[in-house]
């Protein structure tokens, strides 16, 4: 067993080096929290391992394929590996629990 203490955590990026820290990585399975400052812009591409995002703090809309949501702490997320996604219109400092299976980065781009 393993407690992960900072998981889900909101971490300044400015103060990390970036918007997302791993926290625990296994051949299958891989976790970090991803961190966007209120105002903020969410620079992801498409990833080529299935992932959950769990929000634990703050506000923004997030849009997959054709869909767009509001999300704040406990919405719950599935994005299919090689789907378009992204947080938008942040409007309070962002934390989500991110679950990528397998591993993140384990696969090759689609």
């Amino acid at each position: 067993m393993e407690i992960i203490a900072e998981a889900g955590k909101y971490a300044d990026p400015r103060q990390t080096g970036g918007d997302y820290v791993e926290h625990l990585r296994r051949p299958d399975l891989s976790v970090g929290t991803l961190s966007l400052p209120a105002g903020g812009i969410d620079t992801q591409s498409p990833h080529a391992e299935d992932e959950v995002y769990v929000v634990t703090a703050g506000a923004a809309l997030f849009t997959a394929g054709q869909h767009t949501v509001a999300v704040e702490p406990g919405t719950t997320l599935f994005v299919p590996a090689g789907e378009p996604h992204r947080f938008h219109d942040i409007t309070a400092d962002l934390a989500t629990l991110v679950f990528f299976g397998p591993a993140y980065g384990s696969r090759s781009a689609h």
